[in-house]
This record gives structure tokens, C-alpha cells and sequence, in this order.
């Protein structure tokens, strides 16, 4: 995935979030962290626009965020519905849990977090293997002698 340039604002915001972390956000990231998670790589405290978010799995677009008391506030819900909303636009989907989820139930966040991403992974087409190919096809294809294929 192609990166966009960060502002060195935004850079030291994402440090200084990463090294103070919540209890929630840390518990959390003990689950996260090297591919423990469904095989998934999330990243923390990562810069992406004008935001940063908690976690995320770049390779399903999915955005995990630990959120505290000061979310409850009808300020706060508005600009968590307009940040939701653009990373939604840019093909994410927000998760959102509270650090009381993260601490009482801490199984519960991550089956749900694996089941959204189990969701979100997108099919993959295997392709067949050397030689394989569609039999209808290939059978109407023989080799001569210099190894051109002829129909």
C-alpha cells in the first residue's frame, strides 16, 4: 500500500500517543501485536489524514479504537461520527470499544476483532498451479515436435 506523506506534527503525536498508552490500549496490544490476531498485522497509534487510530489492520481496512470516559461527550460522539465517516469513505471500518470492554472482557474484543476482519479480508482468487489451467481448455492445445503449441 502506497504511504502518504505525515506530517512531523502528526509523527510525534503517534510517538507520544504509542509511549502513553492506557491500560486498555496496552492490554489490547499484547493481543495485537505480532500477527497474533487471525495472522493480521496491526499497527498502533498510526497516523492516517488528519487522524490517528488506535490500531490497524492495513491489509482488511480495519481501524480498532479504544475509547475512554472522555468519548461520552456529545462533542466527542460528533467528531468520532465525522472521523468514522471519513475513514469509512476511504474504505475502513471503525471498531470501537470501550476501555471497561478491553478490561472486563478482553476474549470478547478480540473474538469480535477477528471476526470483523475475517468479514473484511477480501477472497482471494488462487490461481492453478504450473501445467494446471482449465482441462476444456488445455485439452485443445497439443504440442509438436519444436514445442509450439498449436490448436
Amino acid at each position: 500500500m502506497p504511504h502518504t506523506q505525515v506530517s512531523d506534527i502528526q509523527r510525534d503525536r503517534a510517538k507520544q500517543l504509542r509511549r502513553t498508552m492506557t491500560r486498555a490500549e496496552t492490554l489490547l496490544w499484547r493481543h495485537l501485536k505480532a500477527d497474533r490476531l487471525a495472522g493480521l498485522n496491526f499497527r498502533r497509534q498510526a497516523p492516517i489524514g488528519s487522524y490517528i487510530a488506535d490500531f490497524i489492520a492495513h491489509s482488511c481496512k480495519l481501524i480498532v479504537e479504544v475509547d475512554g470516559e472522555s468519548h461520552d461527550f456529545e462533542e466527542r460522539i460528533r467528531h468520532d461520527e465525522r472521523r468514522d465517516a471519513w475513514l469509512k469513505s476511504r474504505g475502513y471500518r471503525v471498531l470501537r470499544f470501550t476501555n471497561d470492554d478491553v478490561l472486563k472482557d478482553l476474549e470478547g474484543v478480540a473474538l469480535s476483532i477477528a471476526e470483523a476482519a475475517e468479514q473484511a479480508t477480501p477472497l482471494s482468487l488462487t490461481l492453478p498451479r504450473k501445467g494446471g489451467g482449465n482441462p476444456a481448455t488445455s485439452a485443445s492445445l497439443t504440442s509438436d515436435v519444436d514445442g509450439a503449441e498449436k490448436l
